[in-house]
């Protein structure tokens, strides 16, 4: 039993000083800054940029990015970072800004594209040399800043590039960059940190130190999530909800994900709905059919959701646990059904195609997801939750 995490770790308000010390550890001269638009609007990257002119550090900002990242997208950035030669990157947004980030810091020294890398695609190896990173979220969602995996788009699906070597350096969590984050962001990328630690609980793959990291992250994000959306001056909520989704992470990096994410690519793939939505619209979905495989487990999660056991087996409890679900995606302002997104009857063979391409995922799920399964569930998905 392992457990697999960034060199360094920081956590907490003012945690973005890290940088200082990190810039000399490195002997850093020249630094290649990615950010998200927004953050570069609000003045928000000040603190970093401040800290990079108080040692006379040489850098490039960038804010050329995308949700869902394409194929073409890491290839200009991975562009923009060889002509730029840094020796530190530091990606600093949304999970799609640190994917890319994390993407260009493994492949610009090396002799391929993005393309060449991917999973499922790719044809050429990896060598042993990056760049050095600095990761930091500006989400509590994706736990982007503590994984291997950089997940681009592909057309009517998606590819990632895996590699230990493109783990963060330096995973820096300041929570400083959440507090300005619209509800709707705010609750997508919250409910995208619960799939990952709930996916984790149940997957074939968790570990006693992988359960103990999820149970902490599902119960961190459920109890705080509707007040760090919807209650912009709750900070201890936000505080919360950013370490959550850090716990989540690290959680899900080494447990794994999986049906929940299968099937959410190809929406992403298909109709570029953003990956926290996806996620959120599925995850009752997918947990309403696959609880016969894991109740022992999930129903462990009781106290977490405030579920009454007593006089219930664990199928009902976790029935119960999949009910809240549900009611949580509402609460937070998230659709419940496939309809919202204008996907039609005729869509799900063309999703349930692509979502069985997913096979890295698929595998760690406690039930076998085969095609009828997969097609169930996004039939489902789109009719809505039954009252």
């Amino acid at each position: 039993m392992k457990l697999i995490s960034p060199k360094f770790i920081y956590h907490g308000l003012e945690s973005t000083q890290e940088i200082e010390n990190i810039l000399g550890d490195i002997e850093a001269k020249k630094v290649y800054l990615l950010c998200d638009p927004i953050l570069k609007e609000i003045n928000a990257i000040e603190k970093v940029t401040a800290i990079l002119e108080s040692k006379n550090i040489e850098y490039v900002t960038s804010t050329n990015v995308m949700a869902e990242p394409s194929v073409e997208k890491g290839n200009e950035i991975v562009e923009e970072v060889r002509e730029a030669n840094p020796d530190l990157i530091i990606g600093l947004g949304g999970g799609s800004t640190i994917d890319l980030a994390k993407a260009a810091s493994l492949v610009t020294p090396q002799a391929g594209n993005i393309e060449n890398y991917l999973n499922l695609t790719g044809d050429m190896e990896l060598e042993n040399k990056k760049i050095p990173n600095i990761l930091m979220p500006s989400t509590s969602g994706t736990g982007a800043e503590v994984t291997d995996i950089a997940v681009f788009s592909t057309g009517d699906s998606k590819d990632a590039i895996t590699n230990p070597l493109m783990i963060a350096d330096y995973a820096i969590a300041d929570p400083f960059y959440t507090y300005s984050l619209p509800p709707k962001v705010a609750a997508a990328s919250g409910v995208d940190a619960l799939t990952h630690a709930i996916e984790c609980f149940t997957s074939i793959d968790a570990t006693p130190l992988t359960d103990n990291l999820a149970y902490g992250a599902i119960e961190k994000i459920y109890s705080n999530i509707r007040e760090a959306v919807w209650d912009k001056s709750n900070y201890k909520a936000k505080d919360e909800l950013s370490l959550g989704s850090l716990m989540a992470g690290l959680s899900f990096y080494n447990g794994g994900v999986a049906g929940v994410h299968a099937l959410a690519y190809p929406l992403g793939g298909n109709f570029k709905i953003p990956h926290g939505e996806s996620n959120a619209v599925l995850l009752p979905y997918v947990y309403g059919e696959i609880i016969k495989s894991c109740s022992n487990k999930l129903s462990r999660l009781a106290p977490v959701f405030k579920i009454e056991t007593h006089g219930k087996n664990n199928m009902e409890i976790s029935k119960d646990i999949t009910d809240k679900l549900f009611d949580l995606v509402t609460e937070v302002g998230l659709p419940e059904n496939l309809q919202h997104y204008n996907i039609k009857e005729q869509d799900i063979e063309l999703l349930t195609k692509n979502a069985l391409k997913q096979t890295r995922l698929l595998v760690r799920s406690p039930l076998e997801l085969k095609e009828d399964v997969i097609r169930k569930i996004y039939t489902s998905a789109l009719n809505g939750r039954k009252k």
